[in-house]
């Protein structure tokens, strides 16, 4: 093994390994080497490793990896684990020896992990991000009733292995730390427009938030396209969080764009009592709930589009004296800041693009700063005071683009 990938071997977290094999037995930490040699301990991984449920891990479909001491591609290509459900810290060396390779990685459904990483020529580092796996199983009788679109395109987010895209210009990986996690879990609850979009162009803030925290927190968005309140408790989505949920876990619940379709009566009285049961759910696990306010549709810079509810959520924050981000209030400075550029965040009249999203998380972390939840210490160093009346610029954010696209739209508007 050559000196430079000895040394990026030293480097990762020495984890006590007991291998016997990758399927079929309770092994849930792994150190994978790519290229063409690894040391004794460490599983190596070639370009003609394809992933298969016998073997438990390699490449998938469509990867078009080359290298010796690294393993590199110019196109995106994706990784695949299998793992039982839990958090895992995933710790990743994607130099190359050159300083050309600038690696974003995504998990799952196109999760935001590292952004555009790129070191100085010859040298060695490494990053650790936290990813949340789940299945669909709450307990020997009761399931996750998965939406027709969660079994056919987004069966990413709820199979059993974890699955990564590592992107960019020439990205790049030499080798993979993969361990289970006690960290503490934010989890969200939500509609299409903070879900994890399977599909470019779409995406929403719930993707793009694990990219802002540091590895001492896990994301677990079960949020999802066409989902409101009412729905997701119905299909047991909050009986899936409420049975992972420990005490120091977080819960940031947004909902409103399809609750208001709702022509019943009373719905915005449902709507307010489901919110305060969950906030008391929440709080009786050990849990902190944070209420979300629902951004506004594009048209809502002339007239407000969501009725009552983000007043209703307000309203609850205010009565339960819970954490209040409201997402709704700052969508509307962010969008008039735009301006003549306000088509460039969106894909519709609801859903947003790369840019919009990115932006929207952005207001969610300056909300958790500004309520002054324990969770603002977990932020990355690099993000800076978010001010939505000046986004950073249209023309200059980039986003590598994953490879899977769909001009079909999203559940819900």
């Amino acid at each position: 093994m050559k000196v430079f990938q000895r040394a990026a071997i030293i480097l990762l977290p020495a984890i006590i390994l007991c291998f016997g094999g990758v399927s079929g037995n309770a092994q849930t930490s792994f150190k994978f080497a790519f290229g063409q040699q690894a040391e004794s301990g460490w599983i190596l991984v070639t370009p003609t490793n394809r992933y298969s449920a016998d073997a438990g891990y390699g490449f998938e479909p469509g990867a078009d990896v080359s290298g010796n001491d690294f393993l590199t591609s110019k196109k995106p290509f994706l990784f695949s684990l299998k793992l039982p459900e839990g958090n895992y810290a995933v710790t990743a060396l994607l130099n190359d020896q050159t300083g050309e390779a600038v690696t974003t990685v995504k998990a799952e459904q196109r999760r935001l992990m590292l952004e555009k990483m790129q070191f100085k020529p010859g040298t060695l580092a490494t990053r650790t991000f936290i990813v949340n796996l789940r299945t669909p199983k709450i307990s020997d009788t009761e399931t996750v009733k998965l939406k027709k679109r969660e079994l056919e395109t987004e069966t990413v987010n709820w199979d059993d292995k974890l699955t990564l895209e590592f992107n960019g210009v020439h990205p790049t990986l030499r080798a993979l730390v993969i361990a289970p996690t006690n960290v503490p879990t934010l989890f969200i609850a939500g509609d299409s427009t903070v879900c994890d979009q399977p599909a470019e162009p779409w995406n929403s803030w719930g993707q793009m938030l694990p990219r802002f925290f540091k590895p001492e927190i896990a994301v677990a968005n079960y949020a999802e396209s066409g989902e409101s309140i009412k729905s997701s408790l119905g299909v047991h989505r909050f009986d899936k969080i409420f049975s992972q949920m420990q005490p120091g876990d977080y819960l940031f619940v947004q909902f409103g764009h399809n609750d208001q379709k709702d022509k019943a009566t009373n719905a915005l009285a449902v709507y307010k009592s489901n919110l305060k049961k969950i906030v008391t759910r929440t709080r009786a696990l050990g849990g902190t709930p944070v209420l979300v306010t629902s951004m506004e549709r594009k048209a809502g810079l002339e007239r407000d589009t969501l009725a009552g509810y983000p007043d209703t959520v307000r309203a609850v924050a205010k009565e339960e004296k819970c954490a209040l981000i409201d997402l709704h209030a700052m969508s509307r400075i962010f969008y008039r800041a735009l301006d003549a550029d306000l088509d460039k965040a969106f894909q519709d009249g609801t859903h947003h693009n790369n840019y919009g999203s990115y932006e929207l998380a952005k207001c969610v972390i300056e909300g958790i700063k500004e309520d002054k939840l324990p969770l603002a210490k977990l932020i990355v160093d690099d993000f800076v005071d978010f001010d939505p009346a000046h986004p950073d610029s249209v023309a200059d954010f980039q986003m590598p683009a994953s490879q899977v696209s769909s001009s079909a739209k999203p559940l819900g508007n």
